[in-house]
């Protein structure tokens, strides 16, 4: 499905931002600006104001770029049996005709700058870094070089109808494995086993559409005090048997051809005990103020206020880490992300944003609770995209 939407957004925002053009490499920009999700990232995205936009990929990557809704692909083969080259090499030819005839004195060109955090496409991928820039100013030396970082995440903070629909399919996905993985669970059961009983079911990409070219995903499980250490900013299963009266936490990131989700469920293999109970109950107090909070209109600062004051009112905020969500969708896992759900942001949310809820308490030594969904914003509210084992 063509995403015609996001194709008028790119082009709009370009003449809005008064640049002559922007270059992206890095695929989750590629795939904002193209519609295409980029395996080994040598690709690029060159969208020109007024103009086309171009989407640049090694060539046995062109059946799946044929997918996205640039206006022209081009190919490039970097190295072959007769000649090694580098990708930037064999990219300056078509550079150079793509750019062709762009007026540089009508303004910057945009390029990425800063860093971020971007959602693994393949097992290694290759990364233009600073290397891009060098290579557009010995191609253009006319032109001046802007960063777009944060130009790029206010046009990806609202997503498109057919970009909302990728990520309910990858919540779909992620479902289906957590529902198939909680029935498994048992105690001796070690952290990195239990944490495949739900990595299978991302993989075995349970979606009807036709339309899908690539799904899979990541999950973790950390138990007892292992989960207490999970406020980290990665998850990690280690080699700790789990026992039948821990917390067992299990993280997942699932994606559908590049649209990511964040999603947390922590299991009791028992009969919860007084104090895990009281983890459990205001963590879930916690999850029902900050999703009441949330409307086209409200302050990304209230939701996570909501969600902090439930916890202090029960005398539970030493156990606080970090804020209650962040935007989830080209990126699985980017606290910076639009909207940033914490007390010093100063988003305002918007119909189409999608981002996670995630209140938790951790307990050092002992176990952490967390519970994270995925959200979108509606016209009147929200709409849970993670509506399975909400209790």
């Amino acid at each position: 499905m063509i995403d015609t939407d996001r194709s008028t957004r790119v082009k709009s925002a370009l003449q809005e931002a008064k640049m002559a053009a922007v270059v992206c490499s890095l695929p989750s920009n590629v795939l904002l600006l193209t519609g295409y999700w980029p395996v080994m990232g040598t690709s690029m995205a060159v969208s020109v104001r007024g103009g086309p936009t171009t989407l640049i990929v090694p060539e046995d990557e062109v059946e799946l770029a044929q997918a996205g809704f640039a206006d022209s692909v081009e190919a490039f083969t970097a190295d072959n049996l007769t000649d090694l080259d580098r990708v930037s090499n064999a990219m300056k030819p078509i550079l150079s005709k793509v750019l062709r005839g762009t007026n540089f004195a009508a303004g910057p060109v945009g390029i990425e700058m800063g860093g971020t955090m971007e959602g693994s496409p393949y097992l290694a991928f290759h990364i233009f870094g600073a290397k891009l820039p060098g290579l557009l100013a010995v191609l253009f030396p006319n032109a001046a070089f802007v960063g777009i970082d944060r130009w790029l995440r206010a046009l990806g903070a609202v997503k498109t109808k057919a970009e909302l629909r990728r990520i309910r399919q990858a919540c779909a996905i992620a479902k289906n494995a957590f529902s198939d993985g909680a029935r498994h669970l048992r105690p001796g059961m070690r952290e990195p086993n239990a944490a495949q009983l739900f990595r299978g079911g991302l993989t075995a990409c349970k979606t009807s559409d036709p339309e899908t070219q690539r799904c899979d995903g990541f999950a973790f499980c950390m138990s007892g005090p292992n989960s207490a250490k999970a406020y980290a900013e990665y998850a990690c299963s280690r080699c700790r048997k789990i026992e039948s009266s821990d917390l067992v936490m299990v993280h997942c990131n699932s994606y559908v051809d590049g649209f990511w989700t964040d999603i947390t469920r922590t299991f009791s293999l028992q009969v919860p005990d007084e104090k895990q109970t009281r983890l459990y109950a205001a963590v879930f107090a916690a999850r029902k103020a900050a999703l009441s909070a949330i409307r086209p209109g409200a302050r990304a600062a209230d939701v996570d206020a909501a969600s902090e004051t439930v916890i202090r009112e029960r005398g539970l905020g030493q156990y606080l880490k970090h804020g209650v969500g962040h935007g989830v969708g080209f990126c699985p896992c980017s606290a910076h992300s639009t909207p940033q759900i914490h007390a010093e942001s100063e988003d305002v949310l918007c119909e189409g944003m999608v981002f996670n809820v995630e209140p938790a308490l951790y307990v050092e030594g002992y176990g952490g609770v967390r519970h994270c969904d995925m959200v979108s914003v509606t016209a009147d509210g929200y709409e849970l995209l993670t509506d399975f084992q909400t209790d």
